[in-house]
């Protein structure tokens, strides 16, 4: 593929670091250094770094990599740690073609990245309708318009993106009949934020087939992919990518640690090559020592382990999830219609008798001491809606209990009152 089409003029003018350019030969044993303005290590006062885990054991950073750790490194992330995220790929998705990969400072970092390499100022960009709010929020600084696709139940709705795109520019929500046919798709496929619906299988299926047929690149979102409820998770979009057509980012933040700050993006080279251009001219690299941290417990774990630790972190989730829905169903069946989530941490409610849940919630609800998130936020034309997103993740069942006793009589009384 011809992946230049997809990248901005300002992300091809980018060029590499001349000084990070010589960065890959700074740890070579064998080479004398005269070039790097690095800190001399001599100067830091950390000696060692250790880490007691909640099993009881301690971990010992390896002494040389944690010395590698505090000074600057590669900017496609610490070597060990990229070549563990890479074959873990290569068992869980076993991607058809040809992938290189790098390290970020969270998936929004990468995510980010990515949405500014393949957006020009005035096109357009294809969402879930709705989406993640943080996407919105970035999005909404590259002055683009938003093409939203209609999700349901079992993801995105492939009839509706097929018709977007066939009848292009008369279906463009801008009405400019002047703007070229959107170039990528952004989904968040499993346990999606704010839906919490997982893409099924035969949709993803459905949807790489129409974005081939467009030529179409899906920058697949897929932070919650581990915590998918059922045994078998269902396949990504990486793992169907005969093109290479696909960019997904994952994340760290809900499997070993949100204050790691630490995702990784999977996708053809030739994009991932413009990702580390973009952070050679700001971020520069990844935290060394949360690599570093990561790395060590990975290498604990290894893949085997570490698939046992996301399925134990995935049934936590499970559970509370059921603990929820049974207080859902206790208070608040008289309220508001949901789909049960089969991956993720969210609900998203629709509200009964109400049309716009914004005054309900920022204003009713606090009143009454719960804290739940107007569905305006996750829509990507700014439109009156009754939805609601709630999370089980972080509380407990009386918890669940009370606040959702407290939001149907919000509700309720805001009925009373019309």
């Amino acid at each position: 593929m011809d992946y230049t089409k997809f990248m901005t003029e300002r992300s091809k003018a980018r060029n590499p670091s001349a000084i990070r350019a010589l960065i890959p030969y700074m740890n070579r044993e064998d080479m004398i250094s005269l070039g790097a303005g690095q800190p001399n290590p001599e100067t830091f006062p950390f000696e060692s770094m250790t880490v007691k885990l909640k099993s009881g054991e301690i971990m010992e950073m390896d002494p040389q990599l944690f010395q590698r750790a505090l000074s600057y490194d590669l900017t496609s992330g610490l070597p060990p740690l990229n070549q563990w995220l890479r074959q873990l790929q290569t068992i869980e998705h076993a991607p058809p073609c040809d992938f290189d990969i790098s390290v970020g400072s969270g998936s929004q970092d990468l995510l980010t990245k990515a949405l500014e390499m393949m957006t020009d100022t005035g096109e357009a960009v294809m969402v879930e309708d709705p989406t993640y709010t943080g996407a919105l929020a970035f999005l909404e600084t590259l002055n683009c318009t938003l093409a939203p696709v209609a999700t349901d139940q079992y993801g995105l709705v492939p009839d509706a993106l097929e018709s977007l795109l066939a009848n292009w520019p008369a279906t463009n929500p801008s009405g400019r009949q002047d703007q070229s046919r959107p170039r990528v798709l952004y989904t968040i496929p499993s346990g999606g934020n704010p839906t919490g619906i997982s893409s099924s299988f035969e949709r993803k299926k459905q949807i790489y087939d129409i974005c081939h047929k467009y030529d179409i690149m899906i920058l697949e979102d897929d932070a919650y992919y581990y915590l998918q409820f059922d045994e078998k998770r269902i396949p990504s979009y990486l793992s169907i990518d005969v093109d290479g057509r696909v960019l997904r980012c994952d994340s760290m933040s809900k499997i070993l640690s949100s204050g790691l700050r630490l995702g990784w993006v999977t996708g053809p080279k030739p994009l991932i090559e413009r990702m580390n251009m973009h952070t050679m001219v700001t971020n520069l690299q990844p935290s060394g020592l949360s690599q570093l941290m990561a790395y060590e417990l990975l290498k604990l774990y290894g893949h085997q382990g570490f698939f046992e630790h996301v399925h134990r972190v995935a049934n936590f989730y499970k559970e509370k999830r059921d603990l929820f829905v049974e207080c859902l169903e206790k208070h608040m069946k008289d309220y508001a219609e949901w789909v049960v989530p089969q991956a993720g941490m969210f609900v998203w409610l629709k509200l009964k008798g109400i049309k716009d849940s914004q005054d309900l919630i920022m204003t009713k609800a606090i009143e009454k001491k719960v804290v739940a998130v107007p569905g305006l936020a996750f829509m990507p034309i700014n439109k009156v809606t009754p939805f609601v997103r709630v999370s089980y993740s972080n509380v407990n069942q009386a918890q669940m209990d009370e606040a959702l006793s407290r939001l149907a009589e919000a509700i309720a009384e805001a009925n009373e009152c019309k």
